[in-house]
């Protein structure tokens, strides 16, 4: 009977050793991935390069290692425009940047940066989130082998650098300026020649007269570039870019073949960039402004009413031309407006409304 026992004792104890080990065993190692990354920005380039490497490195962090991006600036492995198709042809399986500089490819590209009288970016958020957007920009971006995500944001951006005060709509005649996307096409129809340029070509170009004009971004990144050595004249507010969206896009054969894990893991970090770059917009450009004001000689203008009017009249006839492009520019247009329509009536009386009556009690 003591033996019995102790056999059965014994058996017991090397089971509950056994569930032990196999419960504190490692589960089989995860797939390493190692990830081309290419970007339209230069490198260490303040917001929007810095943004970039820090999304790249967030995906090892958050993976201790195990997915690691090998990050490439602008003209580091192919030319600032040249990511799309480098992603596209699976050379590279991801790049950052904007999608209206791609409009080339298709009008529809705009929508997912910025268009005139466009989102700010909690509207973009909702549009893409809730309104529609990120299954048409799915649409979209599938027909060029892409799968793109939100992955960062600029906030109301800068109606740009002028060497002139630009006082009237006719203005904008004869003027060369750097402005991409739908805005550059609202430009050309006021009379101007509008200029694309990646953001390491601008200072140069503005300073050597190749050009007459630029926007950027806003008062931290244009203190950075220096714009104001070649024009001192700061107009506001932008109307081509009120909250750009910048992006991540993936080679789609790529992304297909990743687990949902590893999807989600990705999904998690541009959206925790595009929170973190919209933030980081917010708190340094007030302060940025200030110094240009007070230490460089920067002119503060504002567009008059019937410069903005002639922005708006042009903007409807580009938007006129994008959705006759293809029915589904035609759809991706049709659900930009309605959800600029209902969010922003929304806001008439939250987040406007408020912002307006606190800076007045303020002296804001």
């Amino acid at each position: 009977m003591k033996r019995r026992e102790v056999i059965k004792k014994g058996l017991v104890g090397a089971g509950t050793v056994a569930a032990a080990t196999a419960i504190s065993a490692p589960a089989m190692a995860a797939e390493r991935i190692e990830i081309t990354m290419v970007s339209t920005w230069p490198r260490d380039f303040p917001g929007l390069g810095t943004g970039a490497q820090r999304f790249a490195q967030r995906l090892s962090d958050m993976t201790d290692g195990r997915i690691t991006a090998k990050y490439f600036a602008a003209g580091e492995r192919v030319g600032a425009f040249d990511v799309f198709d480098e992603v596209a042809s699976g050379n590279a399986q991801m790049y950052h940047g904007a999608e209206y500089y791609f409009t080339g490819k298709h009008p529809g590209f705009g929508y997912f940066t910025s268009v005139p009288f466009g989102l700010t970016a909690t509207e973009m958020n909702a549009w893409m989130r809730f309104g529609g957007g990120q299954e048409l920009w799915d649409e979209l971006s599938a027909g060029f082998g892409l799968k793109g995500l939100m992955c960062g944001n600029t906030g109301v951006q800068m109606g740009g650098w002028f060497r002139k005060e630009m006082k009237t709509a006719a203005d904008f005649k004869g003027l060369k300026m750097r402005m991409p996307g739908l805005g550059g096409s609202v430009l050309a129809k006021m009379g101007g020649s509008p200029v694309s340029l990646p953001g390491g070509q601008i200072y140069e170009n503005l300073v050597s007269g190749a050009i007459d004009a630029t926007e950027w971004v806003g008062p931290w990144n244009d203190e950075i570039m220096k714009l104001y050595e070649a024009a001192k004249y700061y107009y506001y507010p932008g109307f081509h870019e009120p909250g750009s969206m910048l992006s991540v896009q993936m080679n789609k054969k790529w992304w297909d073949a990743l687990s949902k894990a590893d999807q989600t893991i990705i999904e998690a970090a541009a959206s925790m960039e595009n929170e973190v770059m919209f933030a980081e917009f917010n708190a340094k450009n007030g302060s940025a402004l200030e110094r240009l004001l007070n230490q460089q000689g920067v002119q503060l203008r504002n567009f008059s009413e019937d410069t903005y009017d002639a922005f708006g009249e042009a903007s409807e006839e580009v938007f006129d031309e994008v959705q006759k492009h293809d029915e589904l520019a035609k759809r991706i247009h049709e659900s930009f407006v309605k959800s600029r329509r209902e969010i922003g009536a929304w806001n008439n009386i939250s987040d406007t409304a408020y912002v307006a009556q606190r800076n007045r009690v303020l002296g804001l």
